[in-house]
């Protein structure tokens, strides 16, 4: 039955879907909202209480009955809670063979080499025997032993150490290989996952922390998404108040609208003017929905999100003892083990990716993630 024929319909629930639809409806914490009043003329706060929504309008607050804006705010949630069409990156397996491409394929033993074991394939069509090593090629060492110095670097070990615990395992490595490896694989990554969207919030968190650069004090500016905890973009910069600043916020800006294919509805900051400054030049709009730019100190926001996010990244750089220049790939390499690899306590173990509808399978996710970005380059060199 259509809504304005319902016996028990509600003209404020109508009225704020309406507000939802185009966009009044913005997300400043899990429980805590805020809505355009229909009239234009400001908006009013919607928190979840014990109780379940309030809202700060006088029609709650006079007559205790769901407003409109907390309509709003129930129909955006339900917007939200639609399945998407996820991005699955799945383990590469070999199904054909490289010859024919014939499906008639059968395991046929191992082949021995100083790099390891790797799996031989013999093709009933053709009658002849092949292996596949792909991302892995000419590399003297196995993709296992790879993918666990990248985990283990990854997860807070020095590249001295990432190199001891290999040879523990019969892996005789230097750091200095390490270091080669994550040379080698961060691009290779970063180019192949660089071509798939996240499904972000419109939510988003900007903050900066101090780091060193060569033993020379820089800052990493860092775009984060406020409920997937999705590391949006980067930017590491000179200083945080000359007029060069803006310029760095607004680069983090423009790298965050290119990743997300969007710009976001809300975007929470620390009271430094350069996020101002770049806000406006690279978000603020004269249609609507406009971009609102609140400072968590202002308004009062949690901002244990990005302090815990500043955390992990300073445990990381402590350990290296400050990076070696400013486009390391040790920060793309982090962003990408961040993102893609591990999983998060506050997120139910799930990693920041899954929420933004990517999700990685296989046990070794670095190698799916190498698999799969060597397939793409090479189909990008036979086109």
């Amino acid at each position: 039955m259509p809504l304005a024929l319902r016996a028990d319909h509600d003209p404020r629930e109508e009225r704020g879907t309406a507000i939802a639809q185009v966009g009044g409806v913005k997300r400043i914490s899990p429980k805590l909202y805020r809505v355009t009043s229909q009239s234009g003329n400001g908006s009013y706060g919607v928190r979840l209480a014990a109780s379940g929504w309030t809202c700060s309008c006088p029609d709650h607050f006079y007559r205790e009955i769901k407003c409109k804006h907390i309509w709003g705010v129930e129909f955006s949630l339900k917007l939200h809670d639609r399945v998407h069409e996820n991005v699955v990156i799945q383990p590469l397996t070999i199904n054909a063979c490289v010859f024919c491409h014939s499906t008639e394929i059968i395991k046929d033993g191992l082949r021995h080499n100083k790099s390891g074991e790797i799996q031989k394939f013999s093709c009933k069509a053709c009658g002849r025997y092949f292996t596949i090593n792909l991302g892995f090629e000419r590399m003297k060492h196995n993709p296992q032993g790879i993918t666990t110095a990248m985990q283990l670097y990854f997860s807070g070990e020095s590249l001295r150490n990432t190199a001891r615990s290999l040879r523990l395992m019969g892996v005789q490595v230097s750091y200095q290989t390490v270091w080669n490896w994550i040379q080698k694989y961060m691009g290779l990554m970063e180019k192949y996952l660089d071509k798939i969207t996240p499904q972000v919030s419109d939510t988003w968190r900007a903050d900066e922390m101090y780091l060193k650069v060569k033993g020379n004090p820089k800052y990493l500016y860092a775009l984060l998404d406020d409920e997937t905890r999705f590391w949006i973009a980067k930017e590491v910069a000179g200083d945080k108040m000359s007029r060069e600043a803006v310029d760095y916020a607004s680069d983090l800006f423009q790298q965050g609208k290119a990743t997300a294919g969007k710009r976001p509805l809300t975007l929470i900051t620390d009271q430094l003017r350069a996020y101002h400054l770049a806000y406006k030049r690279e978000f603020y709009t004269l249609k609507g929905p406009r971009t609102e730019h609140l400072t968590w100190q202002d308004q009062g926001v949690d901002n244990r999100k990005m302090e815990a996010f500043n955390g992990t990244v300073r445990s990381r750089e402590k350990v290296m003892r400050s990076l070696k220049r400013e486009d390391s790939p040790i920060l793309d390499g982090y962003q990408i083990f961040h993102n893609y690899v591990r999983p998060h306590e506050a997120l139910d173990g799930r990693t920041p990716s899954e929420l933004a509808g990517i999700k990685v399978e296989g046990e070794n996710k670095w190698l799916t993630l190498i698999q799969n970005a060597s397939r793409g380059r090479k189909a990008d060199r036979s086109n």
